[in-house]
């Protein structure tokens, strides 16, 4: 009887939608009280009918109850209790519901936290974002319902598939829906602008904070799903430029540049076109995201549904909202002022270039992804645009934008000074290249172009440093002056910086990786020894080993350095019963920064075992700087300037609103 209170929650869910998308967007035009007031109330009970339908069907995968399609089909009673609860939203019905109970949150969210909105807006957003609600509670109602029951109940599941049963595909979907679905709010203040007819510095200064929260867990999310696929997967890659991971990515990189767009609209009043341009894209690029995995026209490991019909009203979905966004953007765009004037050498004019990078290389990815699917569609040849495209034409987009970044913060806003920056920075260029050189030395070679990647990266890190110092005063100033000006400096300035440094890291560790990694393929029988990275690891044997839902075959390798023993490690290829599934469990060792990765491959026919054996210099920097990165998002949102929001004004009639912004 739970599960059929909890599929009703769920149609009662899209009533409240429907009614949350309709009268508020009425009264906001007829300027009805009562009738925007609905807004928050019913964004507070859509979110709880939600949220009461997901813990039902969570209910229902705990208990391992087999009389629901959906845990029959992912779950398995001896599964570990942490992966009957990840296993929610290991499947696509499931993870809509993930999907669909975030994208009521962010509602919420803005309901108990935007009463400093106006209210014409507010309203006008709620029921922007009640509409995306509705539209997907259609979907996972008429195509992806998870409360379908079973007539008889088996006795047994089929299993959660074993690549999945992993804490980091515990963590890794819900961070990056925070991610995908937290840019909604975004688009819906756009679409809410552009109703009303006001877009100004106020509208920005809004907007940020939730722009901010997205980014920060996309960051996060991505990070997760990357690491998981290095130490899972037994690939021994940290980044593959799937066309499911690109999905992900694409909207990390428009969001990047919303971000800093919105920074100028908030402080000069420009850009504010291109922002909400902007706005509308990112989400429209998660809206494509969830459409590519969701349809079946990828093969992935990452991706879930292969049912043509699922894909169909996801691509419906798309045209309405995207197709809607963007026709009424062409219609209200002319009628908007573009905003305030600078020089191209100022702050300003360096987020403009940053703008204008990271879209052309988010331009780059979609076309890359998506023209392997069109020219299939087309003329039915199938190709494939893989890793040497996208490092080559992403790498050279983006050199430029890592010289440039150290360069922004110390502009002045709309007129600065490009030689007195330089005369702050060529000391850091200098340490920066000197130190990169060293690294090269320390490493024995490489490509010679790696020293130039370990600078920029280097140059950013420094650079970052280089913002606070000179904010502070430090060497011009007494010390306890300027102690007293780096801890005044408002938090957004510590976060930009350790943004930026984090940025800074990961590309030190991903030139590193790529320029200094080394890789063994070879057979081995027990009592054999082999060199990697300076190591010396010695085989010692298989031994059978039993999980709780799966067997397994462990490699045993002990690893030396100068003849004295320094670690262990263990290698595995597992069978998972129900599925008579394999994989690989890597073995994998961390010195410092770097990692020792082990995986064992097929056995050979005389008693050995092939193994792969890779070692990464400074391979954890890559996770290490988005996890710097994400805590600088963290620190900017805490600013309190980013949560106190401008005073309320009086809603004014449309048309002057727009004669003034003509």
């Amino acid at each position: 009887m739970i599960i059929e209170i909890g599929h009703y929650a769920l149609v009662l869910a899209l009533a409240a939608a429907i009614v949350v998308s309709l009268v508020p967007a009425i009264g906001a035009r007829r300027l009805d009280q009562a009738m925007m007031d609905v807004a928050p109330l019913g964004s507070l009970v859509l979110f709880a009918l939600v949220t009461f339908s997901f813990c039902v069907l969570t209910y229902a995968h705990v208990v391992s109850d087999f009389t629901v399609r959906n845990v029959w089909e992912n779950s398995h009673s001896l599964v570990p209790l942490i992966y009957k609860y990840s296993g929610v939203w290991g499947n696509h019905e499931g993870s809509m519901m993930l999907w669909l109970l975030i994208l009521a949150l962010f509602s919420a969210l803005v309901a108990l936290f935007g009463r400093n909105l106006p209210d014409r807006l507010k309203a006008n957003v709620l029921s922007v974002q009640a509409w995306i609600s509705a539209a997907f509670i259609l979907f996972i109602l008429l195509t992806s319902n998870p409360f379908v029951r079973l007539d008889p109940a088996p006795a047994e599941g089929r299993d959660l598939n074993p690549v999945l049963q992993d804490i980091g595909l515990a963590i890794h979907p819900p961070l990056l829906y925070l991610g995908y679905v937290g840019f909604s709010v975004c688009f819906s203040f756009a679409v809410a602008a552009l109703i009303e007819g006001r877009i100004d510095a106020a509208w920005a200064r809004w907007v940020r904070p939730w722009t901010l929260a997205a980014w920060t867990f996309l960051t996060l999310g991505i990070a997760m799903g990357s690491y998981w696929a290095y130490y899972e997967l037994g690939w021994g890659g940290w980044w593959f430029w799937d066309p499911v991971e690109n999905a992900s990515f694409m909207p990390w990189l428009a969001g990047t540049a919303l971000l800093h767009s919105a920074l100028v609209m908030e402080k000069r009043e420009a850009l504010k076109i291109w922002t909400v341009l902007l706005a509308i894209l990112t989400f429209s690029l998660s809206l494509l995201g969830t459409f590519l995995v969701r349809s079946g026209v990828l093969t992935s490991v990452h991706a879930f549904a292969s049912d043509p019909s699922r894909g169909v009203f996801i691509l419906c979905i798309l045209m309405l909202f995207i197709g809607g966004a963007l026709s009424l953007f062409a219609f209200r765009a002319p009628r908007l002022s573009a905003g305030g004037l600078f020089a191209p050498v100022s702050r300003e004019g360096a987020l403009v270039l940053n703008n204008l990078i990271l879209t052309v290389a988010c331009g780059t990815v979609l076309t890359g992804t998506l023209y392997p699917l069109l020219l299939e569609t087309l003329t039915g040849d199938k190709i494939s645009v893989g890793a040497p495209f996208f490092n080559m034409t992403f790498g050279l987009l983006m050199a430029p934008l890592l010289v440039a970044v150290p360069f922004g913060p110390l502009l002045a806003w709309k007129r600065g000074d490009l030689l007195g920056v330089l005369q702050r920075l060529y000391v850091v260029a200098g340490v920066a290249f000197a130190a990169a050189i060293a690294v090269f030395y320390i490493e024995h070679g490489g490509p010679v172009l790696s020293v130039l990647g370990l600078a920029a990266g280097l140059f950013l890190v420094a650079g970052a440093a280089a913002d606070l110092w000179y904010r502070a005063g430090i060497g011009k100033v007494k010390a306890h002056v300027a102690w007293k000006r780096l801890t005044g400096l408002p938090r957004s300035a510590f976060g930009t910086a350790l943004a930026h440094a984090g940025l800074g890291v990961s590309v030190i560790g991903i030139v590193a990786v790529s320029a200094f990694s080394t890789e063994h393929v070879l057979e081995m029988k027990p009592g054999e020894t082999t060199e990697a990275g300076g190591y010396t690891l010695s085989f010692d044997g298989l031994k059978p080993a039993k999980g709780p839902n799966y067997s397994e075959e462990r490699g045993h390798f002990t690893v030396r350095r100068g003849g004295a023993v320094v670690a262990d490690t263990w290698s595995a290829k597992r069978l998972y019963a129900a599925r008579q599934m394999p994989t690989t469990e890597a073995g994998i060792l961390t010195f410092g920064a770097s990692q020792l990765y082990v995986s064992l491959g097929d056995p050979t026919k005389d008693g050995g075992i092939v193994v792969r054996i890779w070692w990464k210099p400074f391979i954890l920097l890559i996770w290490g700087g988005t996890l710097l990165m994400a805590v600088g998002g963290f620190v900017s949102l805490s600013d309190r300037r980013l949560r106190v929001g401008a005073p309320r004004r009086k809603a004014r009639p449309l048309k002057p609103v727009m004669e003034a912004t003509e």
